[in-house]
């Protein structure tokens, strides 16, 4: 970590780290001295920080040292460990502007001398990575306005990123829950596991009916964004949210609030799925109006306008809206990925949206629509994956149903781990930039385990 004090580079690695992943050099002050704060106890904490770094990397383990990060000597140094032990030596630096550092600092019970603050931040200008194998800059969307009451730094960058070997991002979209009588065991297992195989989230239909595709009408399918704040309260790095929610369900306001919710309680993690909505059926049993699709679409468009108000700093009017009181306020600036293919609905994301989600067979038709822009093209794919050959035809003759067995491999690209690659492999060629997983046979967590290899 590089940056002056009030950078904000506890908070960012609080928010993307474990705990015990972070070295942190004022907590160790608090251990060898009389608190977090006690200068006296500098030498002696930094001898323990230097211990503790070595050790964590000689058993070859990510290592986050939250300290200023302006010794040039210190910095050399764990490049070279990190070097040593076969990890990248990252450097993250905290491009927090000057006034929001001194505005912070003020705040503090014991800030940092005036003429110390300004010397490090001419030193953070002045430091020198050249040799670094990735420097990442986190810098605030803008400068947040004295009169807001919520002066804190908000990214413009998403979480560190986990992609597969092949550049894929890889996130579970979870889509049918048989939980049985452990419902929150169930959805925990599930989540840590993906975690540990190495997904980069999980993702939740928003259904108020499931779906025939997937299961049975009586079939558990839970409200999303309540779910997804039990998973925000695990220690995973996952990112967290819904593939895709409804404009039709809620206004986006609502949306908005609880999506702002959601990142403040996982410390940036959340995404938004949005969609038009399709299934009259469930719209008509809650009681909920269903209008054309012209409509639907244009209350997209609408959506994205009003939630990107609202998370924004400060309180003011917009185009649509008299006032944007909404706090808490995102930690970072929420994703929002549209889930169609249609030419609408692919404009609009082509004009508002960070990210567009399309079944794999319309990869090429958005890729050509986005050509020139900065949006993303996201896939959902469902594919059947067996352990080997005779596990994967296995899972075929017992998920087909009426259809023929050979009909429905091919319509789930039924294959191995290493089948799944190539053609995982095939789509980042083609510009994809992250997949959407769901698998018809998930059960629980054994299930995210046979998906690892598709991951890494």
């Amino acid at each position: 970590m590089v940056g002056a004090s009030g950078s904000g580079k506890s908070t960012w690695a609080r928010a993307h780290y474990r705990r015990d992943e972070i070295v942190a050099s004022d907590d160790l002050r608090g251990v060898v001295g009389s608190g977090a704060h006690d200068l006296d106890a500098t030498d002696d904490a930094f001898d323990l920080l230097e211990r503790i770094v070595a050790a964590r990397l000689g058993r070859r383990l990510s290592t986050v040292v939250d300290t200023l990060g302006l010794d040039d000597v210190r910095r050399s140094r764990w490049t070279a460990a990190a070097r040593a032990a076969g990890l990248p030596a990252v450097a993250v630096v905290l491009d927090t502007p000057d006034d929001v550092c001194r505005a912070r600092n003020r705040a503090r019970d014991r800030p940092v001398p005036a003429p110390a603050l300004a010397g490090q931040l001419r030193r953070v200008r002045e430091a020198d990575l050249a040799g670094w194998d990735v420097v990442h800059h986190v810098a605030p969307s803008g400068r947040v306005p004295q009169t807001d009451p919520e002066v804190g730094l908000r990214h413009t960058t998403r979480p560190v990123e986990r992609r597969s070997s092949q550049g894929l991002r890889f996130v579970l979209q979870v889509s049918r829950f048989p939980w049985g009588e452990e419902p929150p065991a169930w959805l925990t297992g599930v989540a840590l596991a993906a975690d540990a195989a190495g997904f980069a989230g999980i993702a939740l239909m928003d259904h108020l009916i499931q779906i025939p595709q997937v299961d049975r009408a009586w079939a558990p399918i839970p409200e999303p964004w309540v779910t997804l704040g039990l998973l925000a309260g695990l220690d995973t790095r996952l990112e967290l949210g819904t593939l895709v929610t409804p404009v039709t369900f809620r206004p986006p306001g609502i949306t908005a609030k609880a999506a702002a919710t959601l990142d403040a309680l996982s410390g940036g993690r959340a995404f938004v799925g949005l969609g038009a909505g399709w299934w009259e059926r469930e719209h008509a049993a809650y009681g909920v109006p269903f209008p054309p699709p012209r409509e639907r679409v244009d209350r997209v468009e609408r959506a994205i306008a009003t939630m990107r108000a609202l998370w924004a700093p400060g309180t003011r009017p917009s185009a649509d809206l008299p006032e944007t009181t909404s706090y808490p306020r995102p930690v970072h600036d929420i994703p929002i990925i549209l889930g169609g293919s249609g030419d609408r609905m692919l404009a609009v994301a082509r004009e508002h949206a960070d990210a567009v989600n399309v079944r794999t067979e319309h990869v090429d038709r958005a890729l050509r629509a986005l050509a020139g822009t900065d949006v993303a093209v996201t896939v959902l794919d469902l594919p059947t994956v067996g352990r080997d050959r005779e596990d994967t035809w296995a899972r075929v003759e017992r998920l087909r149903g009426t259809t023929k067995a050979a009909a429905y491999a091919e319509r789930t690209y039924a294959g191995t781990p290493a089948e799944q690659r190539d053609r995982y492999g095939a789509l980042a060629d083609r510009g994809v930039d992250t997949v959407f997983l769901a698998v018809a046979d998930l059960d629980g967590p054994d299930d995210v385990e046979r998906l690892a290899p598709l991951v890494v």
